[in-house]
């Protein structure tokens, strides 16, 4: 990693503070309710879906695999200065073996494409499925954010974003530029879904493991589906009606009338606790 954390030129400590809104909004367990679609916006790529499909078991063990990811986003977000650091240091030498070429054509790349998990471009596409996700899920989940809130966390996460090596040359500057960027991906060829990558999203609701887990996979295909764009639920051949719109919306509403009544070892993020305390 090239600029962690402490190479921001800030003084010692954590890179967020509790009164930023990317703390307000990251600590709060409901984002995990969008892991699937954030899982299926990154392999909607072609690029993104050959290295995670060659480089890691992601079929074997989709939410092994967020956790994975989603570990050290938490440390940079919420950790000391030393778990940051460490944490983007992982992260770059885990992407520093991920490369290759794609073995078949998917969409408007052909074979014999090279991909590297360093490419600036694809890591800002993986950092912006998380993004949004979580802007999506916050606002339907726990509650809406005032324009300048949502700006404001929008503003924290382009500092995550350098944090992930991500040039701020190509991170959009300001939230309606991040959301026209996103809007213009999705509306791109950039974004395929060929059989490998449905096999691979198929995955993410045939968990191995435990039977909660297997319990459970109907309600995250639910969700994912539902929280996907139009146009990648048709990509990846998943039905929605009208109904099920209907039905996600009560889900929503049950969740945000619930999270207030939670105990905070069931709403606030283990990592978000640990910081809190301290």
């Amino acid at each position: 990693m090239t600029g962690g954390p402490l190479a921001t030129g800030r003084s010692p400590g954590r890179l967020f503070a509790p009164e930023r809104m990317i703390w307000t909004v990251h600590r709060e367990l409901a984002l995990l309710l969008g892991a699937g679609r954030a899982l299926l916006l990154q392999i909607a790529h072609p690029l993104v879906a050959a290295g995670v499909a060659e480089h890691s078991d992601f079929a074997r063990d989709p939410f092994g695999r967020l956790f994975r990811t989603l570990a050290p986003m938490y440390s940079l977000v919420f950790g000391s200065p030393e778990e940051a650091e460490a944490a983007g240091a992982g992260l770059a030498r885990a992407h520093a073996r991920v490369h290759g070429v794609l073995r078949e054509p998917v969409g408007p790349f052909p074979a014999g494409t090279p991909y590297d998990a360093r490419d600036p471009e694809l890591r800002l596409w993986v950092h912006a499925t998380l993004i949004d996700t979580s802007l999506l899920v916050y606002t339907r989940f726990v509650r809406p954010l005032p324009p300048p809130a949502a700006a404001g966390y929008y503003a924290d996460s382009r500092e995550l974003a350098r944090c992930l090596d991500v040039p701020d040359s190509l991170t959009p500057p300001t939230l309606e530029a991040f959301q026209g960027y996103v809007a213009g991906v999705l509306a791109s060829d950039a974004l395929a879904v060929g059989p490998g990558t449905r096999e691979l999203a198929r995955s993410i609701f045939r968990p191995p493991g435990s039977r909660t887990l297997r319990a459970l996979a109907p309600l995250v295909e639910f969700l994912t589906v539902g929280l996907l764009p139009p146009r990648l639920r048709q990509m990846y051949g998943y039905p929605w009606t009208s109904a099920r719109e209907s039905g996600l919306r009560a889900v929503a509403g049950a969740v945000r009338r619930v999270l207030p009544l939670l105990p905070s070892r069931l709403r606030v993020a283990p990592h978000a606790r640990k910081a809190e305390r301290s």
